[in-house]
């Protein structure tokens, strides 16, 4: 009994490491939570593990940023561009509302399949693989920058990360590339929208399921938990660097082969 209570908590930690390692980096942390759930056969209540241990790494990331979200909300009243750049994030925030409890119960019962995630991982690495080869040319160098119209898109693009395996940070990445940022202010706005959105998320699936959580699944939760935060600090902190320098090339490949990997998996253990 203690061995299988202590073997599900290192899966739970496994998996939060790996949600705070692929949360802001465009390669869709629910994809892979949900494959490896799938192959070691970790079981929580439902889906609901997934989405709560993600609130590890925004809390992270919320750290990370802690100051200059402090001097935003000092700032809001007085200064215009901090104004305008909460009500973008606003803004790209909402249609992911609006969807996402529209659609939730289709999302949950449907989408969360590893047959589905495969071929999301895989579709999109060749199309961030594109993306980062395109030679585009771009306006925006500050994420606090972009206009209202290109928040909007993004919030639309965001939305196809309903579908486990896109990943929210690349559909946000993708849609503000192509809408003139470049690639350091477009992972940077996607930071910045993960926090409401991730927290929305954390929130919804929390009020729908705390009935049906019991002692074992709370203590699986706060493992996960505090993995995915520990794992997310550090993702946060390097992460704008990287793309800087090496765009997000290596990130397309790792969802091709996870994806690839992922099929052949299902094809032989099912």
């Amino acid at each position: 009994m203690v061995d299988a209570v202590l073997g599900d908590l290192m899966e739970a930690a496994v998996l939060g490491i790996v949600e705070g390692l692929t949360e802001f980096i465009p390669v869709s942390s629910t994809g892979h939570l949900l494959l490896l759930g799938h192959f070691m056969g970790f079981e929580s209540n439902g889906k609901t593990f997934e989405v709560l241990v993600q609130l590890g790494a925004i809390l992270a990331i919320m750290l990370v940023y802690f100051q200059r979200l402090l001097t935003m909300a000092r700032n809001i009243r007085t200064d215009p561009k901090v104004q305008r750049f909460v009500l973008g994030v606003l803004v790209a925030f909402l249609p992911a509302v609006a969807i996402g409890a529209f659609a939730h119960g289709f999302i949950k019962t449907v989408l969360f399949n590893p047959w589905i995630v495969c071929f999301t991982l895989i579709t999109g690495g060749f199309v961030l693989m594109i993306v980062d080869q395109l030679r585009l040319q771009p306006r925006y160098h500050d994420a606090t920058d972009f206009p209202l119209r290109n928040c909007v898109i993004i919030g639309f693009a965001q939305c196809l990360a309903m579908i486990p395996g896109v990943s929210r940070s690349g559909a946000t990445i993708v849609g503000a590339l192509a809408t003139g940022a470049d690639k350091r202010s477009a992972t940077e706005f996607s930071f910045f929208l993960a926090m409401p959105t991730m927290v929305a998320a954390f929130s919804y699936d929390l009020l729908k399921n705390y009935q049906n959580l019991d002692t074992n699944d709370v203590a699986l939760i706060t493992v996960g938990f505090i993995a995915a935060f520990l794992s997310g600090l550090l993702v946060v902190r390097s992460l704008l660097a990287f793309v800087s320098h090496y765009g997000f090339g290596v990130f397309a490949w790792w969802r091709i082969v996870v994806g690839a990997a992922g099929l052949a998996g299902l094809m032989v253990y099912g």
